[in-house]
């Protein structure tokens, strides 16, 4: 994947297009002049006032001491040189403020330049040897020429030291972004996409040298072809420039060898790409034309985003699989004991509504609903006689329905996914006194969801008709759970289960079961 931009000039010219616009650098090299004497001070302004380095020029800030200097420090962080005198308030004031610079600010990007008058009170190689200066003058030497030649070396030392530290935050901030993207994955799309757009202009208000007092965004994706926006900044897509950048960025990124040329000139597209196919874009709009810093660290930044984008596809496509296999198994369940009636439906109603108000977190209790739908998906392995009796069962027959639950067991077991159906499945008829059945363990040591499900399928049983009875009324039901609590049941799942059946939470559950064999 690789970042297209606009290839030509900032030129204005009568006919230019609406979208395009000349970028003119606006920030400037800070300049701290610090001397007791004002004809110095003038003089350094007129020495450097057609100065320009990197296209960018300068921004004098003057201090008479060293006490004022500190002051306008603190107000300015990002000062890029100071040419300081030494002897001002005291002998030394120019050396302490070297120190109050590198010690107590713990300033290391600043070039501090020394310049004195009185080189005998401050020694050039003791001065060099023991403070933090990238350079000393003495003030009789320093021409306009030759201050020109310091400025500018101090400059470009002081821009290639951002450069280097900006690097390091941006790939500070690209390693701390790119979890974030993907944890983004298991999130609604719609965070997914916000998360995105957040995370790339954090990146690009990074450095100080693009000087970004603001920036528009947005991501578009293509869904069956059809453009759908998916996250943007407050006022762009209101914007009347919006669908013409739109058509723009499409043309771009479904034809990434022809280069955009009427979009703005510090604009970014940047394609998402998905099994090596361009399905949307990400658009970001800074006043400026971004450094080369800050444009690496975007086309990092969304070489992961698409990764993020494809792995959020494939983990919805295997979460879509899973849920289509839970639909395949509890239907081939319900088809052989076809009496139930939607029993499986009912079932992850039930159960997610009890886990919710048993403070149970919403994600997890779906997960409870989807596999309590397989709770009886062993009796594939039961004789339909039985399952359709319409009479009592005998005592052998009674053991031969029992083994449904080792048979779900078991048919479960083969995926780790299926591990709570598999427990579910299991466990369902054990009673909370241990003399339920396989096992006739207690199940207050199985998970919760087991001992949810138990209660929700005998309610839904009782409630229902099937071919050896009549469907109970919800009164007669309610007081066989309630009879149940402690015993059968889990009496806190059952306090959970009868605040909500008193509340009506489950009238409409219960009359799809009476219109479902009606």
């Amino acid at each position: 994947m690789k970042i297209i931009r606009n290839t030509e000039a900032p030129t204005a010219s009568a006919d230019e297009s609406p979208l395009q616009r000349v970028e003119t650098p606006r920030y400037q090299w800070k300049v701290l002049i610090v001397d007791d004497e004002p004809d110095v001070r003038t003089l350094t302004r007129i020495s450097l006032r057609d100065f320009s380095f990197a296209n960018q020029t300068l921004e004098f800030i003057e201090a008479s001491s060293a006490r004022e200097a500190k002051n306008l420090l603190q107000q300015n962080s990002d000062i890029a040189l100071a040419l300081i005198d030494v002897v001002m308030e005291t002998d030394d004031a120019g050396l302490k403020l070297v120190e109050y610079i590198r010690n107590d600010l713990k300033n290391a990007m600043i070039r501090l330049v020394i310049r004195t008058g009185q080189p005998g009170l401050a020694p050039e190689r003791y001065v060099i040897d023991h403070y933090d200066i990238d350079d000393y003058k003495d003030k009789t030497e320093l021409t306009a020429a030759r201050l020109y030649t310091t400025v500018r070396s101090a400059l470009k030392a002081y821009r290639d030291l951002q450069i280097i530290d900006t690097n390091r935050r941006g790939l500070e901030r690209v390693l701390q972004a790119t979890p974030a993207i993907y944890q983004l994955g298991h999130s609604p799309l719609s965070d997914f996409f916000n998360g995105m757009l957040t995370q790339m202009i954090g990146l690009c208000r990074l450095s100080t040298s693009s000087h970004i007092g603001s920036l528009e965004g947005a991501i578009m994706m293509l869904d069956e072809d059809e453009p759908k926006l998916r996250a943007s900044t407050a006022q762009f897509v209101k914007s009347q420039r919006f669908e013409e950048i739109h058509q723009q960025c499409i043309h771009a990124i479904l034809r990434d060898d022809d280069p955009i040329s009427s979009l703005r000139n510090s604009s970014e597209v940047l394609p998402l790409i998905v099994l090596n196919q361009p399905v949307g874009y990400i658009y970001i709009e800074p006043i400026e034309i971004l450094s080369d810093v800050d444009r690496n660290l975007i086309h990092i930044f969304a070489r992961q985003c698409s990764q993020a984008l494809e792995n959020h596809e494939l983990h919805g496509n295997i979460l879509a699989s899973f849920d289509s296999a839970i639909e395949m198994l509890a239907e081939i369940a319900e088809y052989k004991d076809q009496a139930t009636g939607g029993h499986v439906n009912r079932l992850d109603c039930y159960t997610h509504a009890i886990a919710i108000e048993m403070g149970i977190d919403q994600e997890e209790a779906i997960r409870y609903g989807k596999a309590s739908r397989l709770h009886d998906v062993g009796k594939v392995g039961i004789p339909d006689y039985i399952l359709t009796k319409p009479s009592k069962l005998t005592v052998d027959e009674f053991e031969i329905i029992k083994k449904h639950t080792t048979l779900g067991g078991n048919i479960l077991s083969h995926d780790k996914a299926f591990t709570l159906a598999k427990q579910i499945a299991l466990g369902h008829h054990e009673f909370w006194d241990g003399s339920g059945y396989p096992l006739g363990i207690k199940s207050k040591d199985l998970p919760l969801a087991v001992r949810i499900v138990s209660v929700a399928d005998v309610f839904d049983a009782m409630v229902s008709w099937r071919p050896y009875k009549e469907p109970w009324s919800i009164q007669e039901a309610r007081d066989a759970i309630q009879d149940g609590a402690g015993t059968q049941f889990d009496p806190d799942v059952v306090n959970a289960f009868l605040k909500l059946l008193d509340s009506g939470e489950f009238e409409l559950v219960i009359a799809r079961a009476n219109e479902a064999l009606s």
